[in-house]
């Protein structure tokens, strides 16, 4: 039906009110109520019809094609956006015609639908956006862990700022050149997003450094986060902590504040084992000949104590030394022997990386007693079996200290105390 026909249509109805008695006023007025119902009844069975049209012959075409872009289209709803642009036009068309005598709302009403056209432009944007992030993050293994949210947000945000600089050029005659020239909108504009302008330029620092990852195990002491990070966004960064409570971090406060990531340790072949035994500094001594025969029942270390004593041996028959005191001379010490025993059981223990650092060492002293610190990674990295071989290696340390006639320090107890005063 041509316009000229649906023009004659309306004059007809119009013409046959008046010479029924109404008058022109309510002739017009119930003219264009009766073509704005049918036009609204025709576009809103033509919207049915298209969509259901369109959805189903995308969903066709999906299933025939091997990739997987379209099926998240359609999960995104890009169909039924794109269904919309046909009733839409056939609405522009009807606008003009059910408006004829009305010339001001015809003007309102194609604006309506103007501004209708842009929202669903951004909205078809938006949907094309999401798929790709869902596309890339789903079929590309180098996509998972990146902050493809983050940019899905600033290029939405630039989708939407254009679509409002386009809606109010149509409200208001204003053109988007002048619009952005101001410089009182540009002031609010970079005021109203100065936090998401400075969780983009974060966002593109931490990808391009590689500093945070999805999946990244992230401790952050100032906003209390120890997890996993899940999300990272446009404004922040969210941790799933290890007691299943949710972290929010500014995504800005990722390059402007310190942090530790354990991505190294997750992709290194050990976890670092670091821990000490406070060893009374009074109980270590030298060992009498009869400690040494002792120590040569542990077989972990009697070829060490074998080997060692023959070197002494020579050394102090060489030089003639007095052993009459032990002091004289070379001599092997509990706590030697101990540290050594120590090491031994390392490199004997299967969950332990040999090929990573090995390290039996002291500390400098201190009031509580001296440090022997156990420096080595577990072939294990996972946190709960992590801990389970830490645990084994010092449980059976601390128990084999007394075997050396060493003490390890420990502050007095009511116990301790009472015995004192008895």
């Amino acid at each position: 039906m041509t316009n000229s026909e649906i023009l004659f249509i309306t004059e007809w109805i119009r013409d046959y009110l008046y010479a029924h008695g109404f008058s022109l006023f309510w002739a017009n007025l119930i003219n264009a109520v009766v073509v704005g119902a049918v036009g609204l009844v025709v576009i809103r069975i033509l919207d049915r019809i298209t969509r259901s049209v369109i959805v189903q012959l995308f969903k066709a075409f999906s299933n025939k094609t091997k990739t997987s872009f379209d099926d998240y289209l359609i999960e995104s709803n890009f169909p039924r956006f794109v269904a919309h642009l046909s009733p839409l036009a056939v609405l522009w068309y009807f606008i003009p015609i059910g408006l004829y005598d009305y010339p001001e709302l015809a003007q309102i009403g194609a604006k309506l639908a103007s501004i209708y056209f842009v929202v669903l432009c951004v909205l078809i944007v938006r949907s094309v956006l999401r798929t790709i992030k869902i596309y890339l993050n789903a079929g590309y293994e180098q996509f998972k862990d990146k902050p493809l949210e983050s940019y899905l947000q600033v290029l939405m945000m630039f989708t939407w700022g254009a679509g409002i600089f386009f809606i109010v050029n149509l409200i208001t005659g204003f053109s988007v050149e002048s619009l952005a020239s101001l410089g009182a909108a540009s002031a609010m504009i970079l005021l109203i997003f100065k936090d998401t302008i400075l969780g983009f330029v974060a966002s593109i620092q931490v990808s391009i450094n590689d500093m945070v990852r999805i999946g990244d195990w992230i401790t952050f002491s100032k906003y209390g986060a120890d997890g996993n990070v899940i999300e990272i966004n446009l404004a922040s960064v969210r941790v799933q902590n290890f007691d299943n409570t949710f972290t929010t971090i500014p995504t800005y406060s990722l390059i402007s504040d310190s942090f530790q990531n354990w991505r190294g340790m997750q992709e290194s072949a050990g976890r670092r084992i670091k821990r000490s035994l406070l060893i009374k500094q009074n109980s270590v001594r030298f060992l009498t000949p009869e400690d040494v025969e002792a120590f040569k029942k542990i077989a972990l270390i009697k070829p060490y104590i074998e080997h060692r004593e023959k070197d002494i041996a020579k050394f102090n028959a060489q030089n003639e030394v007095d052993k009459a005191l032990l002091i004289n001379g070379r001599n092997q010490t509990n706590l030697g022997v101990f540290r050594k025993y120590a090491d031994a059981y390392l490199h004997e223990n299967p969950a332990i990386n040999k090929d990573l650092f090995l390290m039996v060492r002291h500390l400098a002293p201190t009031e509580l007693g001296l440090p022997i610190e156990i420096y080595a990674f577990s072939n294990d990295k996972r946190w709960e079996n992590y801990e389970h071989i830490q645990a084994d290696i010092f449980d059976h340390l601390i128990a084999s200290v007394s075997y050396f006639g060493l003490e390890l320090y420990e502050a007095p107890s009511g116990g301790d105390l009472k015995e004192l005063k008895t």
